[in-house]
Parts: structure tokens; sequence; C-alpha cells
């Protein structure tokens, strides 16, 4: 609907500075984008409660317009007197009062008792009467002054309308109610006045009311007061000035002693536009209006609509998503004071604009806010804490890890290095506390830093004496392994007695330095009791697992021994069998030697068990004739798969096994002692090479021509003394002598292929020589 603005405007005013629009249309249509365009153009909702509602009531064409266009100076439509009597104002206007603090908006009701309506005029004037009350501070009520004390006149219907409706608001509202006497007669108002108010409390007495107001005075609903004007046709002037005059009143009217000074229940501007909604809507389904129930909804909505304006405005703040994009990645010392700052930026924001709503509601919807934005910014906080708590365990690993390397002690080191950093922590920690975020503290990352760095510590102090225990256990297997492999091998009769002395001494110190250096470490006593005892139990095993390790290679070992000691005389010289050596007794020395080194091997023996072993296999293995006594009924000492006195796991090898071992080893050992023998016998053959006496003598008889003959030519002694110097350096070369050691047919067949290469060697050096001796000359 389009509206023509039409009438007569006051000489000061000026038509840029008043805002207006239809707000409630003829048909009950609420205008919502109108009134968010009036609201925005004249400023409302900055006002706070510093600001006031005005509207007007009265019957059709009484000059309700023309009053509010004189004394506000709108510029509502007026009727034109020339086309008579008619509906000039349809549903509701509004328009901003032009020149008059505080802010004051009035609203132009239609007229009452209108013959355009017809039937449906009551309805719409109860509504519209009940919605200029529920919202507006002050109701002028337009009346003829010749209806005053008449019984039925225009004036009843409307105030009826007025004082049922109120009831309905379910509270009073300490609504001011101005009643307009318009066209005053001689009659003063003095005695005017008092006509009226018996009117008005004879109407108020009479209107049904709801039973929780039906003893309520109406001076708990309403401020009455009375004014009369002039007419405007016949008194213009005189109706100006009166008008003027009233307008005075309405400066200040909400401020103590104003008209409007004693207002309750007042619903802050920046929520009026939804309040008025939602009070219409009400009215409109017949539905009682319980105002202080409506003021917390509005005051709900606005401060839900504001605090999620200030929650938008803050996630969109360009500050936050840069600071939220920092601590992902980095640590930002002044977290918590930048973030304090813009918290409190919005939270201002929201209080200076909730701050005139319900205070319950007001607190409440703060609060909500509050822990979203809290709820937003805690990944970040919880971030810069990470931050803050990764990068003290960082710095305390390495300082620890300095310390340590610097010399410093373990216990001492932990100690210093976890106060330092812990002093760090709570240093970091200030600069990142929210001052709106009470109920976060840093306990619960100090703790976490605390875990963690005595985690490290326990860790650091796990590898630390992981490596001191290998380290000593490294020292007891270089101490132990080649002395305890070296008695092993040379298998005397105090082997076990030497082990044991030297595994006491070398675990004794290895205990007592290990002792020491872990006094270092903070650790208590049955630990380290366990730590020291675990260290003995390595020294042994080292003794444990070398002589396994040798028995199983006994049968090498034994073979080995016995070739040493068979094969090499008393100074570990080659022995060469020169037919003198007594084959026998030296195969029985190396034999027994070897059986000692199997006595000493079969048992593990770190504690005296007062054995015999070594007695029993001499006898029954080293001499078995002596040993086994045929008159004799007692049973094979080596017939078992124990040892007397040695417990099971410390049995390496059982007797059985010693037999088979000593039958494997005589067989292996046998060629051995043959080929000596052998040897021996060559050796003495090649050693009784000249002839016989009487050969030598029918030598010298039968050759003495021969030899008479070589005398007489000199030439033949040269040749002979050639052909013996060849063959000694052949005697030399071929090694005749070593060659035979084995037998003369082995010799014979060794010297054939060697013979053709020797000569052939003799000859090359020969020329050699001859050819560097002209050289030389």
């Amino acid at each position: 609907m389009i509206r023509t603005f039409m009438g007569l405007m006051a000489p000061l005013h000026s038509a840029a500075s008043c805002c207006s629009t239809h707000l409630i249309d003829g048909d009950g249509t609420f205008n919502v984008a109108g009134l968010e365009k009036f609201m925005k153009e004249v400023k409302l909702a900055e006002c706070g409660l510093s600001y006031a509602i005005v509207s007007i009531m009265g019957p059709q064409s009484s000059g309700k317009s023309t009053l509010l266009n004189h004394l506000f100076h709108t510029n509502f439509q007026e009727m034109d007197a020339f086309k008579g009597r008619s509906q000039t104002t349809k549903g509701i206007w509004m328009a901003r009062c032009t020149g008059i603090e505080p802010c004051t908006v009035v609203m132009d009701l239609e007229g009452t008792d209108g013959r355009e309506r017809g039937e449906d005029d009551t309805a719409f004037e109860k509504q519209s009467a009940l919605f200029a009350l529920a919202v507006s501070d002050i109701v002028l009520i337009n009346m003829w002054c010749h209806d005053i004390g008449r019984e039925h006149a225009a004036n009843k219907p409307l105030l009826k309308t007025v004082f049922q409706v109120m009831t309905r608001l379910f509270s009073p509202r300490k609504t001011t109610l101005i009643f307009v006497i318009r066209d005053k007669t001689r009659t003063p108002l003095e005695n005017l006045e008092p006509v009226l108010r018996e009117d008005i409390q004879k109407i108020w007495d009479s209107v049904p009311k709801p039973e929780m107001h039906k003893e309520t005075p109406l001076k708990a609903f309403f401020n009455i007061q009375v004014v009369a004007l002039s007419s405007f046709e016949e008194k213009e002037e005189q109706f100006k000035e009166q008008v003027a005059c009233l307008r005075k009143r309405f400066y200040q009217s909400i401020a103590p002693g104003g008209l409007a000074g004693d207002r309750q229940g007042v619903v802050p501007a920046s929520g009026f536009s939804f309040s008025a909604e939602q009070i219409w809507k009400i009215i409109k389904e017949n539905r009682d209006l319980d105002l202080p129930a409506h003021k917390v909804m509005v005051a709900t909505v606005r401060c839900e609509e504001i605090a999620n304006e200030k929650y938008s405005a803050f996630s969109e703040n360009k500050e936050w998503r840069e600071l939220e994009e920092t601590v992902k990645t980095e640590f930002e010392p002044h977290f918590g004071n930048r973030i304090s700052a813009l918290l409190d930026i919005y939270f201002k924001g929201y209080d200076d604009e909730a701050g005139f709503f319900e205070e319950c509601v007001r607190n409440c919807k703060r609060k909500q806010l509050e822990e979203k934005l809290l709820q937003l910014v805690e990944p970040a906080y919880q971030a810069t804490m990470h931050h803050i708590r990764s990068g003290t365990l960082e710095k305390f690993k390495k300082t620890f890890e300095e310390a340590l390397n610097k010399g410093q002690g373990f216990k001492e080191a932990a100690h210093d290095c976890t106060i330092s950093s812990m002093k760090s922590f709570d240093e970091q920690s200030k600069g990142v506390i929210i001052k709106q975020a009470e109920c976060w503290d840093s306990s619960k990352a100090r703790i976490k830093l605390t875990h963690d760095i005595d985690s490290h510590i326990a860790d650091v102090k796990t590898t630390k004496i992981s490596d001191l225990t290998a380290s000593y256990e490294e020292k007891l297997k270089t101490a132990l392994y080649g002395p305890v492999e070296a008695l092993l091998e040379g298998a005397a009769d105090d082997t076990w007695h030497a082990i044991r002395k030297l595994l006491g001494n070398e675990s004794d110190t290895a205990v007592f330095e290990f002792s020491s250096a872990l006094s270092a470490f903070e650790i208590d006593q049955e630990t380290k009791k366990n730590l020291l005892s675990k260290l003995e139990n390595y020294a042994i095993e080292i003794v444990e697992g070398k002589t396994k390790e040798e028995a199983g290679k006994v049968l090498a070992r034994m073979k080995e021994r016995f070739t040493t000691i068979f094969n090499h005389d008393n100074d570990l010289m080659p022995r060469v069998w020169t037919g003198k050596e007594d084959i026998r007794a030296i195969n029985k020395t190396a034999r027994t030697s070897s059986l000692k080194l199997l006595s000493v091997l079969v048992a593990i023996r770190l504690e005296d068990y007062g054995d015999k072993i070594q007695g029993i296999l001499l006898l029954a293995l080293a001499d078995p004739a002596q040993g086994s006594d045929k008159t004799s009924n007692q049973p094979d000492p080596l017939a078992t798969s124990k040892w007397e006195k040695i417990p099971a796991n410390k049995t390496l090898i059982t007797p059985v096994q010693c037999k088979s071992l000593w039958c494997q080893f005589q067989k292996e050992t046998e060629y051995a002692v043959s080929q000596a023998i052998s040897a021996q016998k060559a050796n003495r053959q090649n050693n009784n090479w000249m002839p016989p006496p009487w050969a030598i003598l029918a030598l010298f008889v039968l050759g003495f021509n021969e030899f008479m003959t070589l005398l007489r030519n000199p030439l033949y002694l040269l040749l002979i003394f050639l052909a013996f110097l060849l063959l000694k350096a052949l005697w030399v070369q071929l090694d005749i002598t070593s060659e035979f050691q084995n037998g003369v047919l082995t010799g014979l067949l060794s010297l054939s292929t060697k013979l053709v290469p020797t000569i052939l060697n003799l000859i090359r050096k020969l020329s050699d020589a001859g050819q560097r001796a002209p050289a030389r000359n």
C-alpha cells in the first residue's frame, strides 16, 4: 500500500528530518522490513533505554494526525475537511518526533467508531489498543470536549476498550494516559478535569477484570493527566500556542519527574523491532499477553543474537585468525595477553549492547558466549601449552645430556636440570594465561611435563646403567675369557682351582667397581643388589660358557695336545726319530696328558666337589690293563651316565661318552705313532750305509791297480773331484737324508720326481755364475 503524505507542516519542521513507516496495514499485516528500515534510519537500536514510544487513540476524524503533526513535527496524512469526514489513517503508522530528546517515536492509530470497518471495527480497535498500550510509554487519548459527562458519548467505548485490554497485559506498566480535550469551550479546565476523572474511575470500576486485578486501583496501571486544546479551525493561533506548550512536556519525558518517568518493563531499543512483532502476533492470535514473560523472551532472543554476532565477529577477526595459525606451528609468548585483550573487546561489546535487557537472561547468554568463545580458543591454548611443554622437554634433554657429558653426577644433574626446566615452564606459562578462563591453568601440562621428564630420566638411567653393565660385562669377558681358555688348554692338576681363584678375584674387582659406579644413580638397594648379582652370574656364565665351548671340541683339543707332546721335545723343537727315542714312553706321556685334558673338561667345577674324575679316567683308560682286574668282579667305572659328586647340570661329558671319545681318540692317533715307528726304523737303516770291513779290504786289494792309475793321471782325480762336488750339491739340494726318513721306497719315488729339475737348476746356476765372472773382469 502506497501512502501519499500530506498535511500542514509546522513552520520549523523539516521533512528531511522526519522518518515514517506504515507499521501495521489495514488488514493487520505487520511490516517487519519497514520497521527494520525505520530503526536503521533513525538509529533507534543505539538508544538503549533512552527512548520513548508515544501513541494516540481517538474517534475517527477527531484530528489525531493534525495534533501529532503540530505536536511532534511529523508528516502524517490529515483529513481534507472539504471532502467530508472519512477514514484518513488505516492501520497504524509510525514516525520519529523531530527535535525532541530523547529519541521519541510516535504511532498514529486508526480512528475508532468508523463506518468503513462496520462490524470489524470493535475487533481491530481492541487489537490496536492493546498493541499501543503494550509498547507505548505515553498514550494520548483524543476526545471532544462536549463528550465529557455524557453517558453515551464516543469516549465511553474507547475508554472501556483501553481498560479492558490493559488488564490482559498481566502486570501494570504505569502507562501515562494524557486525555487531550479538543475544541475546549469556555468551561475552565479546572471544572472539566474532575468530571472527566470521575467518568474515568466509573468506567474502570465497571470494566470486568481478571481475578488477580479485581482490587487493583486505576493508578497502579495509569498515570492520568488532562490537557485541553482550543479548536484548530476556529482558533488556530491559540491552538498552536497550546500545542507548543504541550510539546515542551515531552522533552526528557523518561527522566525522573517526566511524563513517563515511572514507566516499567521497558524493552531495550535494539529489541523493539522483535518485541513489537511478537506482541502483535500474540494479539492477532487472541492470546493473553504476559509482558514480563514477553520481556524475558525478547531479552533471550536479542541477547542470543548479540552473542552470536560477537562470536561470529571474533571467529572472523583477522588478529585471531593469524594467531590461531601461528600457534599451530610455533610458540607465541604473548598468547594469553593477546587473546585476553581480544576477548575483552567482544565481551565488552556484548555487555554494551545487551546491558539493558533482563539481567538473568543477559548473564545467562553472556556465560554461553564465554563458553563458546573459550571453546573456540581452547585448541589454540592447548597447542601453545604443547609448544611450551615440548620445548621445555627438549631443552631439558639437551641440558641434561650436556651436564652428564661434563662429568656431573647423574643424580645431581637430573635434579638441577629438572628444577631449571620446571622454572622455565612456569615462567612461559604465565604468558599463556587467559584471564577470562579462570578454570584453565598449566597444572595438567605441568604434570604431563613432570611425567615426561621423569620418564626421560628413567630411560636415560636405564640406558646408562645398561651401558655401564655392558661395560663391566665386557671387562669381565676380557679378563676371564682368554685366561680361562688358557687354563683349560693347559689342563693341569690345579686347573679348576686356578679358574675358581681367577673368577673370584675378577668378580670381586668388577662388583666393587660396578657398585661404586652405581652409587651415582638414585636406585634402591634391592635393584642395586640385583644388578650386582647379575654381574656375578655373568662372570660365572662366561666361565661355564667357555668350558662348554671347549668341551664341545674336546676331541680336537686332545689330538692337538697329543700331537704337540708326541712330535716335539721338551724344548718344543720338532722331534727327529733317530732311533734312540722311546716311542712307547713318549706315546704314554702324550696320551696321559690328553686324558688329563679330557678329565678337566668333563664337568664344570666352580665349586670344589672333591671328585676323583682324573684318577678314574687314568686308571680306566690310560692303563686299562692295570685298571681291569680280571679276578675282580668290580664293574666298569665308566659304564654310567653320571659322575660321582658332580651335579647333573654341571656335567658336560658323561663317563660313557668319555669312553667313546677315548676310543675315537686312539684310532685317530694310531697313525701318528705308526709313522714315528716307521721313521725310526728307516733312520736306523739309513745310518748303516757303509759296507762291512771285509768288503772294504777286498775293495782296496782288488782296486789297487785302479788307484795307482789315478795317481799317475791327475786328470782323473780332477774329474772325480768335480763329480763329487756335483753329487754333494745334489745331496744338499735334494735333502736325501730327510727324504729317506719315511722309508726307502718313499724316498726313491720322491727323488725320481725331483732329480731332473734339480740337475737343470744346478746347470742354470753354473751358467749364470760363468757369465757374471767375465762381466766383472
